[in-house]
C-alpha cells in the first residue's frame, strides 16, 4: 500500500535556531526550507529530514535518523573539531576506535544533536 510513496524522517527539537545551527554548521546540511509552525525541511540525499518544534524534543532514546556514509573517520574528526557530542555503547561488545564502534568493515557512530536526539552514522552496512 505505501511502498511507492516517499517517506520523511522527522526529529523534534526544542529550539529551532539552535537546531538550524547544529544541522547546518556541525552536520553540514544545506540551509533548510522553512515551513509552517517553525518546521524546517533539509534535503539529505534522497530523503527529506524534517525538524519541528516540540516540548517532547530529546525524549526518544532510539536513533532519530541513520545516514549510510563513506569516510566515517574523516567525518568523525570534523565533527569532533566542531565540538559534537557522541554517544557510545560499550555493551554492544564492539571494538572502540575513539567514539567509533568497529566490527570488521562495519564502523558505527552516534552523534547527539543539541536536544540529545541520536544521529546514527554507519559505514560498511548494506
Amino acid at each position: 500500500m505505501l511502498k511507492d510513496f516517499d517517506a520523511v524522517a522527522i526529529i523534534a527539537v526544542s529550539d529551532t535556531d539552535r537546531a538550524r545551527a547544529f544541522y547546518t554548521d556541525v552536520l553540514g546540511l544545506d540551509a533548510p526550507e522553512d515551513g509552517p509552525g517553525g518546521t524546517m525541511a533539509f534535503k539529505t540525499g534522497g530523503v527529506m529530514l524534517l525538524l519541528y518544534p516540540s516540548e517532547f524534543a530529546g525524549t526518544n532514546k532510539a536513533n532519530a535518523v541513520v545516514f549510510g556514509v563513506e569516510g566515517i573517520d574523516d567525518i568523525v574528526a570534523d565533527l569532533q573539531a566542531k565540538g559534537a557530542e557522541f554517544a557510545t555503547y560499550p555493551e554492544m561488545g564492539m571494538t572502540m576506535d575513539g567514539p567509533i564502534h568497529v566490527d570488521g568493515e562495519v564502523r558505527l557512530v552516534w552523534v547527539k544533536d543539541p536536544d540529545g536526539n541520536l544521529i546514527h552514522l554507519n559505514q560498511g552496512m548494506a
